[in-house]
């Protein structure tokens, strides 16, 4: 008898543990984006919606943190009304990039600036590139630029 009462208080000790609730664990994109709020002057995290999270800056007309998935680790896009970005906007995506992925500001800087500098008449409006380890889309419109810079799940 004392044995089945030991067994049950057991089982009943195991499913309390089992059921309570447990410590509320931050998602590591929410703590990567106040990171990126804490360290870039000026930027604000947004809602969060279908694994991406929308900042807003003054420097550009958008911009969303993309949570890791299937395909890529993160994925920071941006994007201007200016069909050439003023220096603000090269700066802001190399700041974020570098604390995304944790590579030097320098190298990211100039990741971003080639892939921007590189549309026109001879290679096009869409531009795709590699740089340190990084994938960079860069397009553009009449009226708009925008850059994706990400990193692949098997790097």
């Amino acid at each position: 008898m004392t044995s089945l009462r030991r067994c049950l208080t057991r089982l009943y000790l195991a499913a309390a543990t089992m059921l309570a609730p447990l410590p509320a664990l931050a998602d590591r994109c929410d703590d990567l984006a106040g990171q990126l709020k804490s360290q870039i002057d000026g930027l604000h995290v947004g809602k969060t919606a279908a694994n991406a999270i929308f900042l807003s800056h003054p420097a550009t007309t958008q911009l969303i943190l993309g949570c890791p998935n299937r395909k890529f680790t993160n994925e920071l896009i941006a994007g201007t009304d200016s069909r050439k970005p003023k220096p603000e906007f090269y700066d802001l995506v190399a700041r974020a990039s570098a604390i995304i992925f944790t590579i030097p500001i320098a190298d990211t800087l100039k990741g971003v600036t080639r892939c921007i500098k590189r549309m026109g008449l001879l290679r096009g409006d869409d531009v795709q590139m590699r740089y340190r380890r990084l994938n960079m889309h860069c397009t553009r419109t009449k009226t708009s630029a925008a850059i994706a810079v990400s990193r692949g799940n098997d790097e």
